[in-house]
């Protein structure tokens, strides 16, 4: 009957949490859950969940379907979402004949990639058998004589309200973070008797938390999950205050908590509070691709049952690591992981249910989730972990045009499968070296490097050795080079990219007048190299410090006295790549080899260069020193001297030094 059924709607506590009541036998109930718009069309999918069951899921929607492989068994053909959910942001979900064991709480969720959006909706379900049908006749016979009993009843009420002795407290609600201690308090004003029984019992389920009788606790008496974890007040008869203090707090924490006050079996006082466990944040942790591991973190407090599951799963509900009975349990996870986890020996006595996945890929980048269950699956504990995993900084290579060859290195520890693609390519995005089907594929690559390319190793796949060899390589051929392995679906499993510099063979030579305004050393190299490298340029003969370019900026307190204020170079050298360095009033004591030199954060040498700069001395200028007067100033030099001048002019494509 249609009047017989009651759906309330209420707010628990937060703006996000619904409860929802049905009688059992209903055709079906509605789960609402609304989400903006823009956040249902940017989301992949939409997942409902039931935390309390071991195998959570409910219902999950795709953007064109349902894909319900990982759903519940017990929901099987009983759930609908609407087929325009995600683009509508109408996530609600319809259950279809709901029973007494629905009853529990949901939770919807809207994913982009296996992460959620917002904080999940929370709808708590309740389902109850329905009323027989003969109170309903009953109730219109016994209306005339209720009437006056309800009166009866009001009278009586009002007089024990004066009772404060037997006033009953309203609930109250408490929330908490797990493995924390949360304090469920009942202070009251009455002057108790020293033989009255305190007990706290969890009304969901009718369990003994803790008990206080004859002056002291009775840990015997209470139910062993809460055995260690509850503390009341010393003498709290005597102080008043009846508060439990519950320690270490676990997901199946969550629920009702009633504190009854009872004298010869009859109650005295009573008092409920509402907990709630709260999900812990998230931590995030970076790696970048091709070290060695990664640590998921998760220490626990509590001591956990020596029969419990530690499950950690991964982006897209998959397996990653299972831990039971003991044991790892290799066979339960997913292929991609197998041989890259590993926990800690016997996690469950150390707490520490920590993880270590070996080889971190690009493509492992996303949620780890470790959910620890009962023996009867109850979900105790729960920990979800972020990963980053990114792309290694470009790695430099240099060397001189008359080298017959060049490795471009790269050199994984991560297991490949034989059916991977690892593609080399150039700025244009040129095929330089395919290496596919366990075989070099020269017919795949650009025509321009044919029979200039090899893998370094012959079985690249087995030793982890992705290097590869350039022949001939010519100045023309500076550039960054990227190595990309795909699998046979095509996905990115890791990428690495190499800068590589080659440089003429021979020093560039300058001669300049002592008379000329500046002089400039030219070097350049790839532009927007790195932000973080450090730029030196120093005079060989006499090991001064010419310049310093560093942390984005000009040094002048890290150069030699000689040279401050007679150095310059261009603005933003580095997003250029013209590191070329301007002297200012050269004299002949200037003349020698200066070399530049670039380095990374670590001090690690990754680019150097030199030219020979010789300054001449004019008889104008030997002239001019004789003399008692000052020396001309620069802009009013000789014409002739122009004329002298001798410098060189060769166009150095990577080095080279020239008069300003």
């Amino acid at each position: 009957m249609k009047l017989l059924m009651m759906i309330v709607l209420l707010l628990l506590g937060s703006q996000h949490a619904l409860g929802v009541e049905v009688y059992e036998g209903e055709e079906s109930v509605l789960l609402p859950c609304q989400v903006p718009a823009d956040v249902s069309s940017s989301s992949t999918s939409a997942v409902w969940d039931r935390d309390e069951l071991k195998k959570s899921t409910v219902h999950l929607r795709l953007k064109s379907s349902d894909d319900l492989n990982d759903q519940n068994s017990h929901y099987h053909g009983r759930t609908s979402m609407r087929v325009d959910a995600l683009q509508t942001g109408d996530l609600s979900l319809t259950l279809r004949k709901p029973t007494v064991s629905d009853s529990g709480t949901y939770t919807c969720t809207a994913l982009k990639d296996g992460q959620a959006q917002r904080q999940p909706g929370v709808v708590h379900l309740k389902v109850t058998e329905p009323p027989p049908v003969w109170p309903i006749v009953l109730l219109a016979v016994l209306v005339p004589l209720i009437i006056p009993a309800a009166a009866f009843v009001l009278c009586v009420c009002c007089a024990s309200k004066r009772m404060k002795d037997r006033q009953v407290p309203q609930s109250e609600v408490v929330e908490v973070g797990q493995q924390e201690s949360v304090l469920l308090s009942f202070q009251t004003t009455a002057n108790l008797p020293r033989d009255v029984t305190v007990q706290w019992t969890r009304s969901d389920s009718n369990t003994m938390v803790h008990v206080y009788e004859s002056g002291k606790d009775q840990p015997g008496k209470q139910d062993p999950g809460y055995r260690g974890r509850t503390k009341m007040n010393e003498d709290p008869l005597r102080t008043r205050d009846l508060s439990l203090t519950l320690k270490d707090t676990l997901l199946t924490d969550r629920g009702v908590y009633t504190c009854t006050v009872k004298k010869d079996g009859h109650m005295l006082l009573q008092k409920s509070v509402a907990l709630k466990v709260k999900e812990s944040l998230p931590d995030i942790v970076e790696v970048t691709e091709g070290e060695e591991s990664v640590l998921l973190p998760f220490k626990t407090t509590p001591d956990l049952p020596q029969d419990v599951t530690v499950e950690w799963t991964g982006p897209k509900h998959m397996k990653v690591h299972v831990y039971e009975r003991g044991n790892n349990q290799p066979d339960k996870q997913d292929q991609g992981y197998r041989g890259r986890t590993e926990m800690k020996k016997d996690p469950l006595s150390t707490k520490d249910l920590s993880l270590t996945l070996k080889d971190p890929l690009v493509t492992d980048s996303g949620v780890y989730t470790c959910t620890i269950y009962s023996k009867d699956g109850d979900k105790l504990l729960q920990k979800s972990v972020t990963v980053r995993v990114t792309v290694p900084h470009t790695e430099v290579v240099g060397l001189t045009q008359e080298k017959e060859s060049v490795d471009l290195p790269f050199k994984t520890t991560a297991v490949l499968p034989q059916d991977v693609t690892v593609e080399w390519t150039d700025p244009k995005h040129r095929k330089v070296h395919v290496y596919e089907s366990g075989k070099d594929q020269p017919d795949k690559q650009d025509p321009g490097y044919r029979g200039r390319t090899e893998m370094k190793d012959k079985d690249p796949l087995r030793t982890g050795d992705l290097s590869l060899t350039l022949k001939y390589p010519n100045v023309i051929d500076s550039a960054v080079y990227t190595c990309t392995v795909y699998n046979k679906g095509g996905d990115k499993l890791l990428q690495k990219s190499v800068t590589l510099i080659v440089r003429t063979p021979w020093m560039a030579i300058v001669e300049v007048t002592q008379r000329e305004e500046s002089v400039q050393l030219r070097f350049q190299i790839p532009p927007d190299l790195l932000q973080d490298v450090t730029v030196e340029w120093k005079h060989l003969d006499s090991n001064k410090m010419v310049h310093v370019y560093a942390s984005g900026k000009y040094q002048p307190d890290k150069q030699d006295q000689d040279y401050r204020g007679r150095t310059e170079m261009k603005e933003d050298p580095l997003r250029t790549g013209d590191v070329s360095l301007t002297l200012k009033d050269p004299h002949f004591t200037d003349s020698g080899v200066y070399t530049c030199t670039v380095y990374n954060k670590d001090g690690k040498k990754l680019l150097e260069d030199s030219a020979i700069l010789r300054v001449r001395v004019t008889l104008m200028d030997t002239m001019a020193e004789m003399l008692p007067h000052p020396r001309p100033h620069k802009h009013r030099r000789a014409q002739s001297d122009l004329g002298h001048r001798n410098r060189n002019h060769e166009d150095v494509p990577l080095m080279g030094v020239q008069s300003a």
